[in-house]
């Protein structure tokens, strides 16, 4: 575990509350993109983050320092996401009864997938996400904050069509990126 972390844990859990933002700056990209992998509304992805860091706020006296806490705050995602497929699942939406099965059947592969996530992949990335031209910048560092595009093409003078052309093009360029970046 980085010593930075193991630091904060210590002292969030010695009462001193301000550390806990250095454990929410390590963790909040992995924890987003857990989320956001399987759900799609950025509202309900921003309120379960919220509820993940939340939580694992509460319980931190309960975490073992000696396991990876990358993985434990990824399990507490996962409760909330199981419990908010419930949730939902009891209003009667058909499509959140697709998305719950759809969670039931990749869980594995995406925890296995974020176990394998090392600081030089999150490097990698944030490296490649600077090498890219100005307006694709906006567009993930907006993608990542939860911005919605509609919001986001009224700031650039554009069209949400035209954002979502710039995501596409922008991970692209991302996932080559960074493929060369860890392979280097």
């Amino acid at each position: 575990m980085n010593k930075d972390i193991e630091t904060a844990i210590k002292q969030v859990i010695r009462g001193d509350r301000d550390d806990y933002w250095v454990i929410v700056d390590h963790y909040k990209l992995m924890v987003r993109s857990y989320v956001a992998s399987i759900l799609f509304n950025h509202s309900d992805i921003d309120d379960l983050i919220q509820e993940t860091f939340i939580t694992a706020y509460k319980k931190l006296s309960e975490f073992d320092t000696s396991k990876d806490f990358g993985s434990w705050i990824r399990g507490i995602a996962h409760f909330k996401l199981t419990n908010y497929m419930r949730a939902t699942k009891r209003r009667g939406h058909l499509m959140t009864n697709f998305k719950e099965k759809v969670v039931e059947i990749i869980s594995p592969e995406l925890d296995e997938k974020f176990k394998l996530e090392t600081d030089d992949s999150i490097k990698a990335l944030l490296e490649c996400i600077s090498k890219l031209p100005q307006n694709m910048r906006l567009v993930v560092k907006s993608g990542l904050n939860g911005t919605k595009a509609q919001v986001l093409a009224e700031e650039m003078n554009s069209t949400p069509g035209a954002i979502y052309n710039l995501q596409y093009r922008a991970n692209g360029l991302l996932r080559n990126c960074v493929k060369n970046e860890i392979s280097q």
